[in-house]
């Protein structure tokens, strides 16, 4: 039992001030890899809500329907999810088997995947560590149908499914937020993550093309930065994990 509830909200594996370092990490990541990666790869999804009529009306009513909260609530639920499986799997190795060194590794699979970001080369490693083609086919055809009407509820579920499509970004912030050792420190660390990611989509759904113009080329250039940042900070919180710093 004691196990168990290790696995479940032990906070400890990476030291008193790790996790806190971790989620400050994932934070800027979601910051900088929003800018870079997330307004092409869910603008889209973010542009059609907004087309589809949610966000048609003028003042605040269009600013409140821009900001499309159902939908990111949902997508933030399925990163905590899934951060969650995963800090509970790395979990059982560490508290389970004792084998400590799963963290280092699974820092350091975030740290590469957040340098490939920064170079521009993540969107090629996905199709080598992501689901298989048909799995995003069905999530797609799924969401289709609420992507027509993604008011309320149905705006949470398209958030939800779509969480699930493939990111490379979003499977090195997975990778990184495990090696928290527990499901409770894993999904701090994904929600850290999440929010980080929508402050840039916000802005889309809100903008439209002139957030595009206006803000997206100088977020591009403060991303690169924040993302090396990033990768550092996983690389020395795999170093320490590994018992070399």
């Amino acid at each position: 039992m004691e196990t168990l509830a290790n696995c479940l909200h032990d906070l400890t594996a990476l030291g008193a001030d790790g996790v806190v370092a971790l989620a400050a990490a994932l934070f800027l990541a979601g910051l900088a890899g929003s800018a870079t990666h997330c307004v092409g790869m869910c603008g889209p999804f973010v542009l059609g809500q907004v087309t589809a009529g949610l966000a048609a009306r003028p003042g605040l009513s269009r600013l409140s329907g821009g900001a499309l909260l159902p939908y990111h609530v949902g997508r933030m639920t399925t990163y905590v999810a899934l951060g969650a499986a995963a800090g509970f799997a790395s979990g059982l190795a560490v508290h389970g088997a004792g084998q400590r060194g799963v963290l280092a590794v699974l820092l350091a699979v975030g740290a590469v995947l957040m340098l490939a970001q920064a170079f521009g080369q993540v969107a090629a490693l996905v199709p080598r560590i992501g689901p298989p083609r048909r799995f995003t086919d069905a999530v797609t055809r799924r969401a289709a149908p609420l992507l027509a009407n993604p008011a309320g509820i149905r705006g949470y579920a398209l958030g939800l499914l779509l969480g699930f499509l493939p990111c490379g970004l979003l499977y090195g912030a997975i990778a990184a937020a495990a090696a928290s050792g527990s499901a409770l420190g894993a999904a701090l660390g994904m929600a850290a993550f999440a929010l980080g990611t929508a402050p840039a989509l916000i802005g889309v759904g809100v903008a439209g093309a002139f957030f595009g113009r206006r803000f997206a080329p100088a977020l591009r250039v403060m991303a690169v930065p924040l993302l090396l940042l990033n990768a550092t900070v996983l690389g020395v919180l795999a170093l320490r994990a590994a018992g070399l710093a």
